[in-house]
């Protein structure tokens, strides 16, 4: 429902202790022309600041006609609400495929959004996401472009300037994926060297210098984990006495903020913590205190840590192009830990193990021998042939 330009916004800002990591509650409340009603929307935040700008942008939109409402709305419920208009014209033999890619890729990746939120990272992430999880070209193809003609319409609705939607040069990213989920261990970082230089190189980047962007990094790759697990360890999961790593949870995005959920396949596993993270994890213990439910890693300011809150804050994929590592991706972490393992000679089914893998043909695209150890094991087999141990030799042709 539009509103009459130049409405007034009441608007006003709580703080409670009891709201938890995310205590500021900003709300808007205005009377609607016809009903006199008083509606109002609110929305909690864990700073003061990201409450006022959020207040800010619906005063703009409320000048231009535009009801908190519907500037507000998730992209869930706004694309459901506008689905048929964001469609007109198009064949029927194209509506099934854009409905199914909005209703199973779009809406769980990015529906908990508001349609205002939505960045282009945001998409950018989605689309990662979705290749990864074995989507085909062109099932991408029209999820992207279901979600193209939603944020148009939300484009010419003045919920959005501008539609981040639009998406480039992801058939190259789709090649690149695909060329990692074959060999995995193409993208890990060669050497311990390599990644310190890489942790010291994120946390100059960031705007405070904060060294725990740097520890998360450096934890990430030599226990081979995913960001969201790095971000659900608590302090009852870290065992120092065998200096394992009991891997119950991963931190996600939903519909209400970050939340703990289950790690991917709801399957706990232990994790060895290497002698070079032990340091770091005994100063992070000491800082945090006892308190068994604390988080191991957190922001600077305590927030849950995500791959895109990491990307953000380090500056990362202008440090890592800086490093000439171009593609290098915050999952790319988890390919250097399990490639590095592998490499060491941890065997097969203790590196499925660790990774979590259901299916150990994933694990084995970390085994992947060079041409030296193939032509070293045909040496090897000639050797036994030859040898004592061996089978009777008999050479072909005599």
């Amino acid at each position: 429902m539009n509103i009459p330009v130049g409405l007034r916004l009441s608007v006003d800002i709580e703080e409670r202790a009891d709201y938890g990591r995310r205590p500021f509650k900003a709300r808007v409340r205005w009377t609607e022309p016809g009903t006199k009603k008083r509606p109002s929307v609110s929305e909690p935040f864990e700073t003061r600041e990201e409450a006022e700008a959020w207040i800010a942008r619906l005063q703009r939109k409320a000048a231009q006609g535009i009801d908190p409402k519907t500037a507000t709305m998730r992209l869930a419920e706004y694309g459901d609400a506008n689905m048929d208009l964001a469609l007109r014209g198009l064949e029927n033999k194209t509506l099934d495929p854009y409905k199914a890619g909005w209703r199973k890729r779009v809406v769980p990746s990015l529906g908990h959004l508001p349609v205002a939120m939505v960045t282009n990272g945001a998409v950018d992430r989605a689309v990662v996401g979705w290749i990864g999880d074995g989507a085909g070209k062109s099932t991408v193809k029209n999820s992207l472009a279901v979600l193209v003609r939603v944020m148009e319409q939300a484009v010419r609705d003045e919920i959005r300037d501008t539609n981040p939607a639009r998406v480039r040069g992801w058939q190259k990213l789709y090649q690149q994926i695909e060329d990692e989920l074959d060999d995995p261990r193409s993208l890990a970082l060669p050497n311990w060297s390599a990644l310190a230089t890489l942790a010291d190189a994120l946390v100059n980047g960031s705007a405070d210098h904060y060294r725990g962007w740097g520890d998360v990094v450096i934890f990430a790759a030599c226990t081979a984990c995913r960001i969201g697990e790095v971000s659900g360890c608590r302090v009852k999961d870290i065992d120092v006495k065998s200096w394992t790593w009991k891997v119950r949870r991963q931190t996600t995005p939903s519909p209400g903020g970050m939340e703990d959920k289950g790690t991917k396949g709801n399957r706990a596993r232990e994790v060895p913590l290497i002698e070079e993270v032990r340091q770091l994890v005994t100063d992070r213990l000491a800082a945090i205190g006892r308190d068994p439910d604390a988080r191991l890693f957190t922001g600077p300011r305590g927030g849950r840590i995500a791959t895109g809150v990491l990307r953000d804050a380090t500056h990362w994929d202008e440090v890592v192009s800086a490093l000439g590592y171009d593609h290098l991706r915050r999952h790319d972490l988890r390919h250097t830990g399990l490639t590095w393992m592998a490499d060491a000679g941890v065997s097969l089914h203790v590196l499925q193990k660790i990774a979590g893998h259901a299916d150990s043909r994933t694990t084995e695209r970390y085994l992947h021998p060079d041409l030296s150890e193939i032509t070293g094991a045909g040496d090897k087999l000639s050797g036994h042939l030859r040898s004592r141990s061996g089978p009777a030799l008999r050479v072909v042709g005599k």
